[in-house]
């Protein structure tokens, strides 16, 4: 019985150190440049606090896609694997509904967000976090929490969203 506890401590302090990564070659890094790991500035915090994470925007986020076109109909198939991938991936900060653990919980997120914010935001979360306004209110709001990176190709960032797309159709 003991060691059954201590093995489930054990995971639950793994899982808490994956969802907030600090990271010490992180830190060097941001150190060398000048910048803080701990997140955005302290003065960018009170304006990030004025956004309201909830309002829908059509901001496109900070990263690499832009104007991502997705079809009137969901991509069974698409969204199939999607789910495979968010219940790997994303389920120990994130859930499909609107509760809220580590991270926000993510129902209607394909309502208030573009394609191009979502897959910036799985595919870039760091980058996001400290140049895109709601990622950064989302940060704060979270106690500073980073998103850790869980390293998703282009094709499984896409395959995450079409699965949150039918989620939100639901």
């Amino acid at each position: 019985m003991k060691s059954v506890l201590v093995i489930v401590v054990l995971l639950v302090g793994i899982t808490l150190f994956s969802c907030h990564s600090n990271s010490s070659s992180e830190s060097n890094n941001n150190a060398a440049s000048g910048s803080s790991a701990s997140g955005p500035s302290a003065a960018s915090a009170g304006a990030s606090a004025a956004i309201d994470v909830n309002a829908p925007s059509n901001s496109e986020g900070v990263g690499r896609f832009s104007h991502v076109q997705v079809g009137n109909t969901i991509d069974p198939k698409m969204a199939e694997e999607g789910q495979e991938v968010f219940q790997t991936k994303c389920t120990v900060c994130h859930q499909a509904t609107d509760q809220k653990l580590i991270g926000p919980g993510l129902k209607g997120i394909t309502k208030i967000r573009t394609p191009a914010w979502i897959m910036n935001m799985i595919t870039n979360p760091d980058t996001m976090t400290h140049h895109d306004p709601v990622a950064e209110a989302l940060f704060n709001q979270f106690n500073q929490t980073q998103m850790t990176n869980q390293g998703l190709s282009d094709q499984e960032a896409r395959e995450v969203l079409e699965f949150l797309r039918q989620n939100d159709a639901k």
